[in-house]
């Protein structure tokens, strides 16, 4: 069984992101991050990354490429301050999805790698 499956599938990367860009929409500092006022495409594109990285359907490379985070997030300024929202939003959201405490710690200690690696300022 793949990661995938094993943290419930779609429904649950959908449930996950869903209540991480709720939080976006009303935190200043990771709203700036955003241009425009859709938020939809990005709540997308988070979604099919987080589903194909551990081992759902390969829809993220095949609409967009390889994911080549780092570039795809250079032209944001991501300093402390928003590594730190967006963990902290990132956090609310997972503990909202009541994941066993194995599969949380798994994916907590890949979005704090990741939001680490993202950090560019």
């Amino acid at each position: 069984m793949t990661p995938y499956e094993q943290f419930g599938g779609e429904p649950f990367f959908a449930a996950l992101v869903a209540a991480f860009y709720a939080r976006v929409t009303t935190d200043p500092v990771l709203r700036a991050l955003y241009p425009g006022a859709d938020l939809g495409p990005a709540e997308e594109r988070l979604r099919l990354f987080l589903a194909q990285y551990w081992g759902g359907p390969g829809t993220y490379s095949e609409l967009r490429g390889p994911p080549r985070l780092r570039m795809r997030h250079a032209p944001f300024a991501i300093d402390q301050e928003a590594h730190d929202r967006w963990l902290l939003q990132m956090r609310a959201a997972l503990d909202e999805q009541r994941l066993e405490p194995d599969l949380d710690t798994v994916l907590w200690t890949y979005l704090v790698a990741a939001a680490a690696h993202l950090r560019n300022r």
